[in-house]
């Protein structure tokens, strides 16, 4: 976790279109994770996924999307007001399940769903200078944030796949969908990078992605849902430490105290209990 909260200083280090960067990742990741079966001499079974096929393809086709808009978001916004609104999407599954699926909501929930409502009004900072850079960074965010849930509840759907091949499997699906955005003009521009894009893009691509991926999903098979909560808010604490103290950018006392209450909030609304729904803090780094 506490490496996928060091991905947007990559981003910050590659000069190119946000849907490129989107479409080389998935292209390095998915070639680790092929990689990973064929090491492991573990199946695919095709065959097996045939009748899921729709859902896989459609959400890989948004995990896709749902990159694209996030390295939007940290392009035109801070990293950390980017994070910080981008971490609203497990209440935005909250609310899904319960219009969607007629889920029941606890108090706690609610009121988490609130506070993390007010949270997000506290770092747009509507008392302070916004322009319309910030803007665009901050609905970018959001749009990531509803995409990133619609990710979650597609996975609710696709039954008896394990992780890693459900995960290679979508992003097999968001090269599909991207790629004609990445042609369009033409030719690529990851030709052109230097010595430093280069590396950013391989280990964003093979180590952020692949190896890492490979890791998270080995780990919560041996942890309890309370623990993989927890430290799933490494990933957002890591990227506003690093928005501050190394990219140096503004952060103000509202802001803080926004980013506190939808992050404290959300945790509350993830906690296992009687409505609890672990499955849904387990997705969270596919989205990452």
């Amino acid at each position: 976790m506490g490496v996928f909260g060091t991905v947007p200083l990559f981003i910050r280090l590659l000069p190119l279109e946000s849907v490129e960067i989107a479409f080389w990742r998935a292209v390095l990741a998915a070639g680790f994770l092929i990689l990973y079966f064929l090491i492991t001499k573990k199946s695919l079974n095709l065959k097996h996924y045939k009748k899921q096929s729709g859902l896989l393809l459609l959400s890989g086709a948004l995990m896709g999307i749902n990159w694209v808009t996030l390295f939007e978001a940290y392009k035109h916004t801070t990293v950390s007001v980017a994070t910080l609104i981008y971490y609203t999407a497990p209440l935005l599954v909250t609310a899904a399940s319960v219009l969607i699926l007629k889920e029941k909501i606890t108090r706690s929930q609610i009121i988490s769903m609130g506070a993390a409502a007010l949270g997000m009004i506290l770092i747009i900072n509507p008392t302070g200078a916004l322009t319309s850079d910030q803007l665009i960074g901050m609905l970018f965010a959001f749009a990531a944030a509803v995409l990133y849930a619609s990710v979650i509840m597609l996975n609710r759907f696709i039954k008896d796949i394990p992780s890693v091949s459900r995960t290679l499997l979508q992003f097999i699906a968001a090269i599909l969908v991207l790629t004609p955005y990445v042609l369009r003009g033409g030719s690529l521009q990851a030709a052109q990078l230097d010595v430093i894009g280069i590396l950013s893009l391989l280990i964003l691509g093979a180590i952020h992605t692949g190896l890492i991926y490979c890791l998270y999903f080995g780990a919560i098979q041996r942890l309890q849902g309370r623990e993989i909560a927890i430290l799933s808010y490494i990933d957002p604490l890591v990227a506003v430490l690093l928005s501050a103290l190394i990219l140096r950018e503004p952060f103000t006392i509202l802001q803080m105290l926004g980013g506190a209450m939808i992050l404290g909030f959300t945790f509350i609304s993830e906690r296992p209990g009687k409505h609890s729904k672990i499955p849904i803090v387990e997705k969270k780094a596919e989205g990452v």
